[in-house]
């Protein structure tokens, strides 16, 4: 079959099951009280509003209690007594310190810092279910090593935040644990997989997070909640001690990254998560943003499967253009790529390619139905339209779709992905990053994305890409929902967007306060 007829064809079998799932949503999903407008109240003490680097400054020169620190955030925290006696053990630590603030500083950086941490990863004595039902009760009993080393530096875990279900969908919603609204919006979704990290975020219920990003999922929640993260260069972090794991080629393709209010604190937070890797990125170069070479990307293409993006968002990213090329006094120059118009098939193919040794993935009916025999999607959908599913509407999609996909990858896509890998890779080189919509339009009401299940695309085509990426906020728009772009750099040079991020920040105001006027 001509690649231009097969494509025709599963744009129409995608967009039918779209529709499909828009009319059941509709004829049984249980109708939600109106939250439509409501937001979080604006924060009310001082210390919630100071980045990481401040605050540890504080505890630091004993400005601060580090238990007073842990007890402004939230008594439902999972994690709130054992955060406590940690904080009583900072108190001490600094009483005995005799080397000084430097000591401490270049010792425990992250001293007393409140930390939130995504359900998926183990985090000891933490329910660590990704969202499975059939998993209620499973418990972490390690840590998985970047919460270790935040540990290690001395940030304080307070709890673990909700994520999509099995963290394969772009809102954070499952049976077990329910939904995560936006504190912008109650109305509108938080985003996935890591959507409660992006939340509590950014509604100043913690200080710094950590995300995982296999298709966007540090990217999307930190767009919507209006705060920053940072998708790591592959194989930077570890990504061990995650669930569910990687199988097939994704491990390639899986960043893990910190996420936070302010800018200040990614570079801090990925120097510490790297840890034995550091060496890999240039974290100790000063970066003269006169001397890097900008590029802007209004748009996929027109891809079929995708949204326009919103006139705001391309309002937004062209106002950054028109800044950079103002205060820098340089071009920002506009490239097309063709190929991103295929975005999604190229994710879609190359997280089905199977391992060096020829094993596919794990089938995600498979995970379903762990840790007993795959789930039947079919009979599951079944099952929810009379609400007797353990799964949700998204990951019983997902599972049907999976039927779908070819055992064999497309020449033609695979083709493709690399003349856009080589494009990309010789446009970026190590002193450029790229400016790219984060998404198609501002966070979307609850169960949207199913109807619109590949704007995703926008994100998850870096992480097959394997670049390294800055989720940059940029004020809020005309409904009072953050607005925000992409900044994408070359392979290992993290440190370009981070400094990128810094100067957005400045310019745009990073984050804004959801329950401020």
């Amino acid at each position: 079959m001509a690649p231009s007829l097969l494509r025709k064809v599963q744009v129409w079998l995608l967009k039918a099951v779209a529709g499909v799932f828009l009319l059941l949503c509709r004829l049984f999903a249980p109708r939600k009280p109106a939250l439509a407008g409501k937001k979080l109240p604006p924060a009310e003490d001082p210390l919630l509003l100071l980045s990481a680097t401040q605050l540890a400054k504080k505890i630091r020169r004993k400005e601060v209690c580090p238990r007073s620190a842990a007890g402004l955030l939230p008594l439902r925290f999972n994690r709130f007594a054992a955060a406590l006696q940690e904080a009583a053990q900072v108190d001490k630590l600094i009483e005995e310190e005799t080397g000084g603030e430097e000591v401490l500083e270049d010792r425990l950086p992250l001293l007393g810092v409140p930390l939130s941490v995504k359900e998926s990863f183990a985090l000891q004595g933490m329910p660590h279910t990704s969202g499975l039902v059939s998993r209620r009760g499973v418990v972490a009993t390690v840590d998985a090593p970047p919460v270790a080393l935040l540990k290690r530096a001395g940030a304080i875990p307070v709890g673990v935040t909700n994520t999509s279900e099995l963290c394969m969908w772009c809102e954070s919603h499952n049976r077990l644990n329910g939904i995560t609204n936006n504190p912008y919006d109650l109305e509108r979704i938080a985003g996935g997989s890591s959507g409660g990290e992006g939340s509590i975020l950014g509604a100043a219920g913690a200080v710094i997070g950590i995300g995982s990003d296999i298709g966007g999922s540090i990217r999307m929640p930190s767009f919507f909640n209006g705060i920053f993260g940072h998708k790591t260069t592959p194989n930077v972090v570890s990504s061990e001690n995650q669930y569910p794991p990687t199988s097939g080629r994704q491990n390639e393709y899986i960043s893990t990254g910190p996420m936070c209010r302010y800018a200040e604190d990614l570079l801090p937070m990925l120097k510490i998560m790297a840890g034995p890797n550091v060496h890999m990125l240039s974290l100790n170069t000063k970066v003269d943003l006169k001397k890097l070479k900008f590029f802007t990307i209004p748009h996929d293409g027109g891809s079929p499967l995708t949204y326009p993006v919103s006139k705001e968002l391309m309002d937004i990213q062209r106002k950054v253009v028109e800044r950079l090329e103002l205060d820098l006094g340089i071009k920002v120059q506009e490239v097309r790529f063709p190929e991103l118009q295929y975005s999604f098939q190229i994710w879609n193919t190359y997280m089905g390619l199977s391992d060096k040794d020829g094993k596919p993935p794990m089938p995600f009916s498979s995970l379903m139905g762990e840790p007993g025999r795959p789930a039947w999607p079919l009979w599951e959908l079944l099952k929810w339209m009379v609400g007797k599913s353990e799964h949700t509407m998204a990951a019983i999609g997902l599972g049907l779709a999976e039927m779908t996909r070819s055992s064999k990858p497309l020449t033609f896509i695979t083709e493709k992905k690399e003349k856009l890998q080589k494009e990309v890779d010789e446009l970026l080189g190590t002193d450029a990053v790229i400016l790219y919509p984060s998404h198609t339009r501002v966070a979307p009401k609850h169960h949207h994305p199913l109807f619109r299940p590949f704007d995703f695309s926008y994100t998850g085509i870096f992480n097959i890409l394997a670049l390294p990426v800055t989720q940059c906020p940029l004020g809020l728009g005309e409904e009072g929902l953050p607005l925000g772009v992409q900044v994408v750099g070359g392979k290992l040079q993290d440190h370009l967007t981070l400094a990128v991020a810094l100067y957005l920040e400045k310019t745009f105001g990073g984050w804004r306060d959801p329950g401020a006027n």
